[in-house]
Formats: C-alpha cells, structure tokens, sequence
C-alpha cells in the first residue's frame, strides 16, 4: 500500500494546495466566508489525487522501487506490511 501519500497528505500537499486557493480567492477581492470555504473545500478535494501523483513520480525516480508491480489490498494499508 502506497503510505507516502497519506504522509504527503497532511505534510504538503493539503496546505499547499488549500493555502493557493485561498491566495488566489484573496487577491480577487472575496473576503467572505462562502469563498473561503470553497477555496478549503477545492483544496480538500483536490489533494487525495495530487498526492497519489506526487507519491507516483517519487517513487519512479527511485531505482530501487518497483513501480510496475500493484499491492493487492483495500483502501488501508496492511499494519504488518513491509514499508515500501
């Protein structure tokens, strides 16, 4: 299971991703709450995929890693599993 996303989740990506939204909404003059909380709620939908790619790319360039081959598992990762 891909557990650098979930560390790139909450360390990276969220605030980056949240933090531009809301610059960009601020320098467009809205100050309201509704836009606000868009800014937030398209930073949130928009970092489980970014991660997912950023994870991806990382661990591509990584020579040692082999990127073709897909764990089987659900959506969490198996507690006893070898770190990949």
């Amino acid at each position: 299971m891909d557990r650098l996303k979930y560390v790139l989740i909450l360390s990276g990506v969220f605030p980056t991703l949240s933090g531009g939204f809301l610059i960009i909404v601020f320098s467009l003059g809205y100050y309201t709450w509704p836009a606000i909380i868009a800014a937030v709620a398209l930073g949130t939908v928009l970092t489980l995929p970014a991660a997912h790619l950023i994870s991806r790319k990382i661990k591509r360039e990584d020579p040692n890693f082999n990127h073709r081959r897909e764990p089987e598992g659900g959506f969490f990762p198996d507690p006893n599993a070898r770190e990949v």
